[in-house]
């Protein structure tokens, strides 16, 4: 059985989640809000609990037209939405820090299980997953405006976070297979001031975070 570490940022996220594992090989800790928050929870993840797979959960806004709240995300690839080095420091494109990958790669094993695991989550009715990329930055997108400043240069994304590629970029460094699903609480874009990100949270149901158990239960085989 493997170990699994989940990280999230904020209390609420916390709670909806450990109300789902009580199992010993699963972890499941807040890191706190934003990028460098972020980066201190996975390192001190990995250094304390030595898990077999890191996930990034929690919720994010989502972009897309076939994407929805409710709906789950899982990356296939990471990036940053508020880095650029810029063609001085030789080269680097949007989003990437010097002398790291451009965009980092979910792990391609835990991938597959997830993909297995969606079939089970459209045979018990459970919110749609959609994969791609999640673009991180320590912004709160609360207006249109951001969002498509974000899009300009990441136009394929479908979810963006504050704490994700934080998280992958840490695992990166210390060999950690990394995913991130993140369960969408708004469209930036078909939103107004992030009031879908507060009723969001007024309407969640116990049971919203269960697909992310299903999940999660499937990589730790």
């Amino acid at each position: 059985m493997k170990k699994i570490g989940i990280i999230v940022a904020m209390d609420k996220e916390l709670r909806q989640l450990q109300q789902l594992f009580g199992e010993s090989h699963v972890r499941v800790e807040k890191c706190g809000i934003g990028k460098v928050n972020a980066a201190l929870g996975a390192q001190r993840m990995i250094s304390e609990f030595h898990p077999d797979v890191i996930v990034s959960s929690g919720c994010a806004g989502g972009n897309g037209d076939e994407v929805n709240v409710y709906d789950v995300v899982v990356s296939t690839e990471l990036a940053y939405h508020d880095v650029y080095c810029g063609a001085a420091m030789g080269g680097s494109v949007y989003g990437q820090v010097q002398g790291l990958p451009a965009r980092f790669q979910a792990d391609p094993e835990l991938l597959a299980k997830v993909r297995e695991a969606e079939q089970k989550a459209e045979a018990l009715a459970m919110p749609r997953l959609h994969f791609g990329l999640i673009a991180t930055g320590d912004w709160f997108v609360d207006s249109k405006e951001k969002m498509r400043q974000i899009l300009s240069h990441f136009p394929e994304a479908k979810a963006v976070d504050m704490e994700s590629a934080a998280i992958a970029q840490t695992c990166y460094l210390n060999n950690v297979p990394f995913i991130s699903l993140r369960v969408i609480s708004d469209i930036p874009l078909r939103d107004n001031n992030a009031s879908q990100y507060h009723d969001f949270w007024a309407r969640i149901a116990d049971n919203s975070f269960q697909v992310t158990k299903t999940i999660i239960e499937s990589l730790s085989l």
